[in-house]
């Protein structure tokens, strides 16, 4: 059985993205059906953000998962490539998700600007830590 520690922090971050997607989707239906929004009145990307403004944060959320978090999911498939892993690198792979779960929440929620970048800045350097450590070990053996 091919099990590594770092799969599961990758696979807890594709069900953040698509837990984000069923909750986008569940709050813009709930708001087209309330605003009476036709969907062919969404057509242009500009029209939508007007009419749709219940649900632009966890649509942009939804964006975001697909911005930093790619380079995480670069990292560990490298790692589980080069079979590279240590507690370290895996404690630092669920302190990314975590911090990406908090940012998540907190986009799509109460929405506080800072609350949410500080999660965001925070994800960003441990991001930094995990490709550093991944390259140490390339370039030390």
């Amino acid at each position: 059985m091919f099990y590594k520690p770092l799969l599961v922090p990758l696979l807890a971050l594709v069900l953040l993205t698509f837990l984000v997607w069923v909750y986008m989707y569940v709050t813009r239906i709930g708001e087209m059906k309330r605003k009476s929004i036709n969907p062919q009145n969404l057509d242009s990307r500009a029209h939508g953000q007007t009419l749709l403004t219940d649900s632009c944060a966890p649509a942009d959320n939804l964006k975001n998962l697909f911005e930093m978090p790619v380079l995480f999911y670069v990292v560990v498939l490298l790692a589980l490539i080069l079979m590279i892993q240590d507690q370290l690198l895996v404690q630092l792979a669920w302190s990314y998700v975590a911090l990406r779960y908090v940012h998540s929440l907190v986009h799509c929620t109460y929405n506080r600007v800072m609350h949410r970048f500080a999660a965001y800045a925070a994800s960003c350097l441990v991001l930094i830590f995990i490709w550093a450590r991944l390259a140490a070990y390339i370039l030390m053996n």
